[in-house]
């Protein structure tokens, strides 16, 4: 058993605290990781908000890198010393989702059984069955996905981000929407999804890529990771303004980022005839949208939702991590801040503002100092498992 420090909500809509947990140590198919960094996603501030369930206390956290310290039995994933980025689609391999060949679809994703625990032995509640806002945390071994090749000790903040919010930005463009090169992209909302779903549209070989905000700040981010044209509008009607920039057309891809009725509607209205739109916006519950059926059946493609942007993280991972390496990825520009677990109810604050796109949790090699352990044993295992050079 591992005693760490954790970010944990407590009750609804109540400031988060940085408290001890208790951490076991893996059983058959688990894996104990040290946290090296985490990204502040708004999924963590939904379970604050009491917008995934009531399950209190949670442990916060999710979008991450870090290092295998330990494995449990029949593990064969990931092995001691592994850096890897921790994801929340470790697919079952037994569903039909996944006996059909779509495993990005899995309804069977598998999580650690055993639960992490506040020292008082209240059970606490994993944000997306990860939880890492911790110093350690323990997961299905399947949630773990290999970074192959070095990483400098600043990257993994960049590549952690791959864990949600980024990549489903990215994937709604480059799985669910299915962009092609040469094709016209209008990505409405450039926060920190927005602005991925951008840099995927880049990345694929779009030639038209508009960006759609309120904020010209986020307009001008949106330019830097790839966007060809902007939109702001509070000065041009959106839709009007990418038909004229896709030839009176319309745009080939829309993203809807944002996940509100008015702005469902619009990348409906946005889309060429037979053009494909996505929804990767979270919407609130029991949000509604009305649009004429025959507008639905006239204009044909497609209007489908992203979940996690239809990622299989064994494939895509590494992929964009190779990406970033050569240069064509920019995850670096998505690291706004560099905090420690005390500062997360500062940066929701800032999230919520939207003045950042993530501010990044960082934990130096062997936590605070405020770790212990009752085992000798794996005081050992976690010593093994620190390889020099490994993150800040």
């Amino acid at each position: 058993m591992h005693k760490v420090k954790g970010v944990v909500s407590k009750g609804k809509n109540q400031p988060v605290s940085v408290e001890t947990i208790l951490v076991p140590d893996p059983g058959p198919g688990e894996a104990l990781v040290d946290v090296l960094t985490c990204g502040v996603c708004q999924t963590d501030h939904h379970y604050v908000e009491g917008g995934v369930g009531d399950d209190y206390p949670y442990l916060l956290g999710h979008e991450s890198a870090g290092v295998v310290s330990a494995v449990g039995e029949g593990v064969t994933e990931v092995a001691v010393g592994d850096h890897v980025i921790l994801n929340w689609r470790a697919v079952c391999g037994q569903c039909r989702a996944c006996r059909r060949g779509e495993p990005w679809y899995c309804f069977a994703t598998h999580n650690a059984t055993q639960k992490m625990t506040l020292e008082d032995g209240t059970p606490l509640t994993p944000a997306l069955g990860i939880g890492s806002f911790a110093e350690k945390t323990l997961v299905a071994a399947g949630q773990c996905t290999k970074i192959e090749g070095e990483l400098a000790p600043h990257q993994y903040a960049a590549v952690g981000l791959l864990g949600c919010g980024v990549m489903a930005g990215i994937g709604a463009v480059l799985n669910t929407g299915a962009v092609k090169r040469g094709e016209s992209v209008a990505v409405i909302g450039c926060g920190g999804v927005g602005a991925a779903a951008i840099a995927g549209a880049a990345l694929a070989g779009a030639t038209t890529i508009i960006a759609v905000d309120l904020d010209e700040e986020k307009l001008a981010t949106a330019q830097k990771f790839g966007a060809t044209h902007t939109v702001n509008s509070t000065e041009q009607d959106p839709v009007a303004a990418i038909r004229e920039l896709t030839g009176g057309h319309g745009a080939d891809l829309v993203i809807d980022a944002v996940g509100i009725g008015p702005t469902f509607k619009q990348a409906f209205e946005a889309r060429d005839l037979a053009g494909r739109m996505v929804l990767v916006g979270v919407p609130a519950p029991g949000t509604t949208w009305e649009i004429p059926l025959d507008e639905v059946f006239g204009r044909g493609g497609s209007i489908k939702s992203a979940w996690y942007g239809d990622t299989l993280p064994s494939r895509d991972f590494p992929m964009l991590v190779d990406q970033y390496r050569l240069g064509r990825l920019d995850l670096d520009g998505f690291v706004s801040e560099r905090i420690g677990l005390g500062d997360v109810e500062e940066a929701f604050a800032k999230m919520k503002a939207g003045t950042v796109l993530r501010s990044v949790v960082e934990i130096p090699r062997g936590g605070t100092g405020a770790e212990e352990s009752d085992a000798e044993e794996s005081d050992a295992v976690d010593a093994a498992a620190a390889p020099a050079g490994a993150a800040r």
